[in-house]
């Protein structure tokens, strides 16, 4: 089996959808919810809930059955491209606008967790309601303010009250995207749930890290804080308190039996494996939109790029633009090789990672170079340039820093385990 770079045709017709929701619905309000961070887009919001129901999509979540694109059965055999057309749908989105791509109705980190680490049960529990009436959000609630990247860190506790089957829950998470809309009760959004890591039993270390599924409105679970950030300033960010939070017995993703293995612990951050390169996508889409402003500026100012000639020849400015556009294609193939071998149950550990570590340092340095050749212009809030500079660093941050993604790669190719090499 070989992986196709031509774009199979369902992707290329949602990515001329997208193109224009990213253009009227996202960058003609990008500015504003920039400088308005916690107000909620509503109209935004459930255009993109209604407009991903029509197109079969229901939320920004890969399906399990038929072709990838809707979840029906196909009437002949075709290729799984369920991810491939996430990665492609959201690069587009995040070229409309980062922030407002976050904050698209669908299951995110949440969902994939349950879909990666959920039983056949909860999975139909949980997911289907992300195609339901309303816009609903699911969140990733696993940072702490003593556990970032060490997840062997976590202090969030869960115990099981044997007299009701409950799990009682304490701990204090952080940095949790979408993590307002996700719990909190709006009247115009589904019930949505968090997915929050904690420790059943913590002298088994990493053996004892579960994560659990709860329901927004849950006692004992509440929004704390809102953050103020550099960038992705139309997502929310927010920190969480549980204290005292009882979750139905169900609701574990996982075995509740703690054994000596680690295998609870890599079926949860197995959900990181299929969104890393998703993640990686949408710094991406952030850059290309850098780029291709970048290019036309230079043009309305008579800087043509001369492709073909020798280096030497080129001036510095067409060389920096080359040198741009050679990192953003090379980027996105190793995403493109991530996500055909997720869509094709192949290990892409080290492949999830090395898309993430490249993304995060070609958005960051494509934009920062956009700035820079730009100038004042760049500089200047008259133009999304300096927003696109700022939105592109937390690529590089969450969902795994580069950093620990560079561990994991090092890791994967030496053969060394976490203890290992640190």
């Amino acid at each position: 089996m070989s992986i196709e770079f031509e774009s199979p045709k369902p992707i290329v017709q949602t990515q001329f959808v997208l193109k224009t929701v990213a253009e009227e619905m996202m960058r003609s309000k990008s500015r504003y919810f920039d400088e308005h961070e916690h107000e909620i887009p509503w109209d935004y919001i459930e255009f993109m809930h209604t407009a991903m129901k029509a197109m079969g999509a229901g939320s920004l979540a890969p399906k399990e059955k038929g072709n990838g694109h809707d979840g029906s059965e196909p009437k002949e055999k075709r290729p799984p491209i369920a991810y491939q057309s996430l990665a492609a749908q959201i690069e587009m989105l995040a070229w409309g606008d980062v922030g407002f791509y976050l904050i698209t109705p669908g299951g995110g980190l949440g969902a994939a967790a349950v879909q990666a680490a959920g039983s056949p049960e909860q999975r139909a529990k949980f997911l289907e309601r992300f195609g339901g009436e309303k816009p609903t959000f699911a969140a990733m609630c696993m940072t702490e303010a003593g556990a970032g990247s060490d997840t062997a860190s976590i202090r969030a506790r869960a115990v099981l009250d044997e007299a009701t089957k409950e799990w009682v829950i304490n701990g204090e998470k952080i940095f949790v995207t979408a993590g307002d809309k996700a719990f909190t009760e709006y009247e115009k959004l589904g019930k949505g749930f968090i997915v929050v890591w904690a420790t059943i039993d913590p002298s088994a270390g990493r053996a004892g890290m579960r994560s659990f599924v709860i329901e927004s409105g849950t006692k004992g679970v509440s929004i704390t804080k809102l953050e103020h950030k550099l960038g992705i300033r139309a997502s929310d960010t927010a920190a969480i308190s549980l204290v005292d939070a009882r979750v139905p017995y169900e609701n574990i993703l996982g075995s509740p039996t703690v054994e000596k293995t680690t295998t609870g612990f890599k079926g949860a951050m197995a959900t990181f494996d299929a969104t890393r390169p998703l993640v990686a996508a949408s710094g991406l889409g952030v850059a290309r939109a850098a780029l291709e402003f970048t290019k036309e500026k230079l043009a309305e100012n008579g800087v043509e790029i001369r492709y073909g000639l020798p280096r030497q020849k080129l001036t510095y400015i067409e060389r920096e633009v080359i040198d741009m556009e050679i990192m953003l294609r090379s980027a996105w193939l190793m995403v493109i090789k991530a996500v055909w071998m997720a869509d094709n149950k192949k290990p892409n550990a080290l492949e999830s990672s090395m898309s993430k570590v490249k993304a995060g340092d070609v958005c960051t340095k494509v934009t920062q170079k956009a700035v820079e050749i730009l100038g004042p212009l760049g500089y200047s809030r008259e133009f999304l340039v300096e927003k696109w500079f700022r939105d592109a660093k937390i690529t590089d941050i969450y969902e795994g820093t580069g950093q620990i993604n560079r561990l994991v790669v090092a890791r994967q190719i030496l053969g060394y385990s976490g203890a290992e090499l640190r």
